[in-house]
């Protein structure tokens, strides 16, 4: 199996972080040797300096966040198995510890985990919308690291997926494997058309890969999936006994592990939207996929692109995505990429947010009653925002914290956010 038990350690960037008289500060993890760096790894390699000179000369009240004491997010298939195994555990045992959230408000929520699920659905329009999509999304995973770690004793730090590792054979991948080290296998066959995405018109179809039943291999092979659906592609999925798909809705939980998706993740992708884009708004849409490339084969953009990887229901419903586990591997690696483009000159682009030039995100199409439908666009999705004193307010899952608290990834929330990612 690649990479399960030929881990090495490297010390990364030597010669890029080292001058000829100081040597700079270096992280020294272990590396899969199955996996060379992409452009993107070099990349992040390279603003190293960058981000070692922000730490050093910003201002402000950053508690004791220095680049020693932050926490290393590190690719899935980085980890050893053993690391690997542990983060499966803390997983497992959020699912199995109740639900926090008020009775009455979710009661399709049956654990801790569903908590997450149910705060994206209730909160999709702020979390969505182009001023809060970056940072929200930070919090959201702060949170649920948090929560992997407090509650349930995790010793490490949120992961996060490199699509072009996987884009070629995602099945076979450390991720999707259905080995007891994997977040699960892929979902046994299911005819449906795809995946349509809403733009340009008439849509484009992300075809379907041969998956998108229930999930038969690893370590969530039994897990109940309650909340929604609320926006899904399935015909034959039962709907939720409430509108807002917060009733209780028990099915397994399926997949289709999908490389077409993921080809529209693959580093080139995520290279030109970083180094291409030196405004937040042009960054932000190039991370829509907006506007479509000119014969581009794959114009999901990278945040399509990344939850259709896994497809399926929960993870290709809009509303429930976090329902299925591997969501926040995706998201981790959405806020990597944000990263490393703040990185690039972080005096000017820590606190940049999107804005009046950012798109809104276009409405999700979903099946209803077996017909293909423009679903619901939230007010909130379209409208644009006064950054100033805003608030992301993830309700039961985290206190409200101002948006602006959350851009700086080393030193946010008075620093206790403290992370790099390698």
């Amino acid at each position: 199996m690649r990479g399960m038990n030929s881990l090495v350690s490297l010390s990364l960037v030597a010669g890029a972080w080292a001058g000829p008289v100081q040597k700079r500060w270096q992280p020294n993890v272990p590396r899969n040797p199955d996996y060379p760096l992409d452009e993107v790894d070099k990349l992040e390699e390279s603003i190293m300096p960058n981000v070692e000179e922000w730490v050093t000369t910003r201002t402000g009240t950053f508690g004791n966040c220095t680049l020693e004491t932050a926490g290393i997010r590190r690719e899935w298939s980085d980890l050893s198995v053993d690391e690997r195994k542990e983060y499966i555990s803390a997983v497992l045992c959020l699912q199995s510890k109740p639900s926090k959230i008020p009775e009455g408000k979710a009661p399709g929520a049956l654990s801790r985990f569903d908590d997450f699920v149910a705060t994206h659905m209730t909160m999709a329009g702020q979390l969505h919308s182009p001023t809060h999509l970056f940072a929200a999304h930070r919090y959201f995973i702060y949170a649920y690291e948090k929560a992997l770690r407090d509650e349930c004793g995790y010793k490490g730090y949120q992961p996060y997926m490199n699509y072009d590792r996987y884009a070629e054979d995602p099945i076979n991948s450390p991720m999707f494997d259905g080995s007891d080290s994997s977040m699960g296998g892929n979902g046994g066959p299911y005819n449906y058309t795809g995946v349509p995405q809403p733009f340009p018109r008439p849509y484009n179809l992300i075809p379907p890969a041969g998956g998108g039943g229930c999930v038969t291999e690893g370590p969530f092979k039994d897990m109940v999936v309650s909340l929604g659906p609320k926006g899904a592609l399935f015909r034959d999925l039962e709907p939720n006994p409430r509108a807002d798909g917060l009733g209780s809705n028990p099915r397994c939980l399926r997949r289709d592990i999908n490389k077409y998706s993921a080809m529209g993740g693959r580093a080139n992708y995520t290279y030109s939207a970083i180094m291409d884009n030196d405004d937040v708004n042009s960054f932000y849409n190039r991370y829509l996929g907006m506007p479509q490339l000119k014969g581009d084969p794959y114009p999901w953009g990278l945040h399509s692109a990344g939850h259709y990887i896994m497809g399926g229901d929960p993870g290709g419903d809009f509303y429930c995505s976090p329902g299925d586990p591997a969501f926040y591997f995706h998201h981790g690696m959405l806020d990597r990429v944000w990263w490393i483009w703040q990185m690039q000159d972080p005096v000017n682009r820590v606190h940049a947010v999107p804005g009046s030039g950012a798109m809104p995100m276009p409405p999700m199409l979903m099946m209803r009653d077996g017909e293909l439908t423009i679903g619901e666009v939230p007010a909130a999705l379209q409208k644009r925002q006064n950054v100033t004193d805003l608030i992301v307010d993830l309700g039961w899952t985290a206190p409200p914290v101002k948006l602006m608290d959350l851009n700086d990834l080393l030193g946010g929330l008075g620093g206790e956010m403290c992370y790099i990612y390698v």
